[in-house]
């Protein structure tokens, strides 16, 4: 595990942060783990994966999350409570990614990575942001959607992000404090942005 680099990407809607994490992984020669998590969580925990595309990185309001945290994820003394369909669904990702980790570099968007890899000895945990401008454009010509509908989209995905991510970690999302690098996209775009982490990231392993 030690040798391993890890990536964990937080990220603002329409800050292109699937796009950067597809194009880092290609200029690092690194697995990107995105949507991913969520069908492989499926298959292990069998769940169904139509279902739980519904409530992925969604928050809940089950206080049965804490119980279950309180003991080891693969070995919970409380397995035999009935827990949310979100609670299950980030357990078992967070299982997915700390077994990842463990045998491989890997970058991993979302899913509050950073919380659940706090203990990996080599890391790097960032945040994409950008100007609500700059998101709401590549929101309409990514989706072909009108501008009101960009903004309500825009606002409402980043307020679930911030939910879930609060919910699970107990922290808040977005806040410069919790990451190693936070990015404006806006500034070098996509592949800017990607070339840059790429180098931080060479700099920081020499």
């Amino acid at each position: 595990m030690a040798n391993n680099v890890i990536i964990t990407i937080a990220r603002q809607h329409g800050s292109g942060g699937g796009e950067i994490g597809r194009r880092l992984g290609e200029l690092l020669g690194m697995k990107v783990y995105d949507n991913e998590l969520l069908t492989m969580a499926a298959k292990k925990k069998g769940l169904p994966e139509e279902y739980l595309r519904r409530v992925d990185e969604r928050a809940t309001g089950s206080l049965l999350y804490s119980i279950a945290m309180s003991a080891p994820f693969t070995h919970s003394a409380h397995a035999g409570i009935e827990m949310s369909i979100n609670d299950r669904l980030f357990i078992a990702q967070a299982e997915i990614i700390r077994e990842i980790a463990a045998e491989e570099s890997a970058i991993f968007i979302g899913r509050c990575a950073d919380y659940v890899l706090r203990n990996h000895p080599n890391c790097i945990n960032i945040f994409l942001q950008a100007d609500g401008e700059v998101r709401v454009a590549r929101i309409c010509e990514r989706s072909g959607c009108e501008r009101k509908e960009a903004e309500s989209e825009m606002q409402k995905t980043d307020k679930r992000r911030a939910n879930y991510y609060n919910y699970h970690t107990g922290a808040r999302w977005g806040r410069a404090d919790r990451y190693h690098f936070v990015f404006d996209t806006g500034v070098l775009g996509v592949e800017g942005t990607a070339k840059l982490i790429a180098e931080a990231v060479r700099l920081r392993n020499e």
